[in-house]
């Protein structure tokens, strides 16, 4: 098989003894030839065959083409590799439906494009022998959910046109492969997670930048340390990424780079910028006319940008894997490389940054998903019947008998039965009302009203309230943009340029209440409960916050409508007489101060960013009628972080109260109970429940 590494030779071997096939190895390990040679071995055998290749975003499918085409030219290949997505000239589209051999497509096309009119791919499908699933841990979360779903539609419809492909998968470390592989497949693959590549020497070095003032534990935003040790490396002709948590942060490090090494060559990157800007700047960064980058967790993925020798973090990453694969974007060359984390004030950060062999020396996270969250099952059910009607006696992935759930469709109108068989009923076309990607309906565009209504970006429709609301000051490649208005019946923001010297932070108050609860157990003084609950969140004021000094220059309100949703969640309940020795006025504060604890070490038991957990305390709850503090999903439904939370309640406390009783501020601060003056409080609140 030539000079291949190790794990490259079993997958290969494991998948032409038609095995489902799991790669699980590190970023640059050279898993794409471990899929690409059994695909390009049938052809070159002349067996024909398709081949589908899934990659979770657009960038790195026309990345992966290119690498493709490279090595089916080198074999002497022939047959048809293009990309299928919503760049893909319409010519060109009908091409690759007819006689494509190599299709690289992403799942929201494959959901919304693809699988709705397979009547034109039936030829494809008929033939089809592999699908290949690549980066498979990005597919947790609701993302997770809904891909699962549309994998469950993509192999009913194979099924149908007698095909039986195997399902080819490639990951970075994760601590559940199989189970994440199950989940979102139905398949048992074989899992290949010892690599044989090699790797260069890599340096490691988590910062935490010195109190501001002694005894507080309040230290500065983990950003400027950040931009100066990037902008250090470039001055020195260092080829450097610096990684942000936010497109907002994207925008104002790049300005900032900018201004420290205006005579090096650097670039922004994050979501929401139009895909000729992200393919022109990928170019820039893979020719080394673009020496740097700054980015969110957008290049966390296999995009090729060249070769990198420096990766600077301000902050840390929602989780173990994460980092690991920011880090892994620095030293692709089996060569020597560095990378930076500057630890920030956040809870999480604080605590793994005293306690670093919990980053060294432990397992990554696991990846969760749910594929049966009726919110989101129940939609792709829809989709599926409009694909192919539905038998009551099919099942749908792990489902089992979906009799109930189908008359459950057929009631609200979504299906009708005939013959003994479930057809779609409705007029609109489902695959549109599902966003993989948030559970909304559409993004919002980012409308310039200077250059005659062009578009510049897009957020989520989640997002819109606390990013484009009216008087928002939204960024893009290192510009100022006002919001002027923002329509979110016609889901656009509409913007003009602005030299503002100030950022704009929204607030969003939400409240909880408990429609069901499923468990409940006593944990030290108090107890932990488990079930349905519904946030009602309201996007209420925001600050005006200078862009140099962080000084906050005034605030406005924010008149939008309230919006609902039903989820999973947490509750820790303390007895009445647990804030007894707390005056009246500071009861609240302490057992935010407790809330802020939990929720600051909840990402560190699950693999999901900070904003995928919510937290609200109340001192009297109406539910429970005594203090309680209250963790959620932040998905309609909820894919199963409130009831791992639940399960690993004692762990979850016992690291809150670490947190707090170790952090060495004072009185307290942002880095355990989010504010000073009740650390004590707070502390005794969480100690109580061990």
């Amino acid at each position: 098989m030539g000079e291949v590494y190790t794990h490259q030779a079993q997958a290969v071997e494991a998948a032409l003894a038609g095995h489902d096939v799991l790669q699980v190895t590190p970023t640059a390990s050279g898993k794409t030839l471990g899929f690409l040679l059994p695909i390009l071995d049938q052809l070159a055998r002349g067996e024909g065959g398709r081949s589908l290749l899934l990659f979770p975003t657009k960038a790195l499918a026309q990345d992966q083409l290119a690498g493709a085409r490279r090595l089916a030219e080198l074999a002497g290949i022939e047959g048809l590799i293009e990309t299928y997505d919503g760049d893909t000239p319409p010519g060109l589209r009908r091409s690759v439906e007819l006689g494509g051999h190599l299709v690289l497509t992403n799942p929201d096309m494959l959901h919304a494009a693809l699988l709705p009119h397979h009547t034109k791919w039936a030829k494809f499908f008929a033939d089809l022998r592999y699908v290949v699933i690549d980066e498979l841990h990005v597919y947790r979360g609701v993302f997770g959910s809904h891909v699962a779903n549309v994998l469950r539609r993509l192999l009913r419809l194979a099924d149908h046109y007698g095909s039986h492909p195997a399902v080819l998968m490639a990951s970075a470390t994760v601590a559940n492969p199989g189970a994440l592989a199950r989940h979102l497949t139905g398949r048992s693959p074989v899992v290949i997670d010892e690599s044989g590549a090699p790797e260069g020497e890599r340096l490691i070095a988590i910062l935490n930048p010195p109190e501001l003032l002694p005894g507080t534990n309040t230290r500065p935003a983990p950003l400027g340390l950040a931009v100066d040790i990037a902008a250090a490396g470039l001055a020195e002709g260092v080829p450097t990424i610096l990684f942000v948590k936010s497109r907002r942060m994207v925008e104002l490090a790049y300005r900032r780079l900018s201004e420290k090494v205006p005579k090096v060559r650097v670039a922004p990157y994050r979501g929401g910028y139009l895909p000729n800007e992200r393919r022109r700047i990928e170019a820039g960064l893979r020719s080394g006319q673009l020496k740097g980058v700054v980015s969110t967790n957008a290049l966390e993925l296999g995009v090729d940008i060249g070769q990198l020798d420096l990766a600077v973090l301000a902050g840390l990453p929602p989780s173990i894997a994460s980092t690991w694969q920011q880090i892994g974007r620095s030293g692709r060359r089996q060569m020597a490389s560095m990378s930076v984390i500057v630890a920030g004030s956040e809870p999480r950060d604080q605590y793994m940054a005293r306690h670093p062999d919990l980053f060294f020396g432990s397992p990554v996270e696991s990846a969760l998903v749910n594929p049966d969250n009726l919110h989101v099952l129940l939609a792709h059910l829809g989709a599926s019947a409009f694909e192919m009607p539905f038998s009551p006696d099919e099942t749908f992935g792990g489902t089992g008998d979906l009799t109930t759930l189908l008359a459950f469709l057929a009631d609200g109108g979504v299906l009708r039965q005939a013959g003994g068989r479930y057809f779609f009923a409705q007029a609109s076309f489902p695959a549109k009302d599902i966003s993989l990607r948030t559970g909304a309906e559409s993004n919002v565009v980012i409308v310039d009203t200077s250059a005659g209504g062009r578009p510049i970006g897009e957020v989520d429709r989640p997002s819109a309230p606390t990013l484009v609301h009216d008087q928002a000051i939204y960024m893009h490649m290192g510009r100022t943009y006002e919001v002027l208005r923002l329509d979110l019946e016609e889901n656009k923001a509409y913007v003009r340029p602005t030299e503002a010297t100030y950022m704009t932070d929204a607030n969003l108050a939400v409240a909880v209440s408990v429609l069901r609860q499923d468990a409940t157990r006593a944990t030290g003084g108090g107890c932990v409960s488990l079930g349905d609950v519904r946030l009602t969140w309201l996007a209420t004021i925001f600050k005006k916050i200078h862009l140099e000094t962080g000084e906050n220059l005034g605030w406005g309100r924010i008149e939008l409508p309230e919006d609902t949703m039903h989820t999973r969640g947490v509750w820790l309940t303390w007895p009445d007489g647990a804030l007894a020795e707390v005056t009246a006025d500071r009861r609240f504060a302490a057992l935010s101060g407790a809330g802020h604890a939990l929720s600051g070490v909840v990402p560190i038991l699950t693999m999901t960013a900070p904003r995928d957990v919510g937290v609200s305390s109340e001192v009297h709850s109406p539910f429970t009628g005594h203090p309680t503090v209250f963790l959620y999903d932040r998905v309609p439904g909820g894919v199963g972080l409130a009831d791992q939370i639940y399960r690993q309640g004692a762990d979850l406390i016992s690291m809150a109260s670490a947190l707090v009783s170790e952090c060495p501020c004072e009185s307290g601060c942002p880095s355990c109970i989010g504010g000073e003056g009740l650390k004590a409080d707070a502390a005794r609140l969480l100690a109580s429940l061990t």
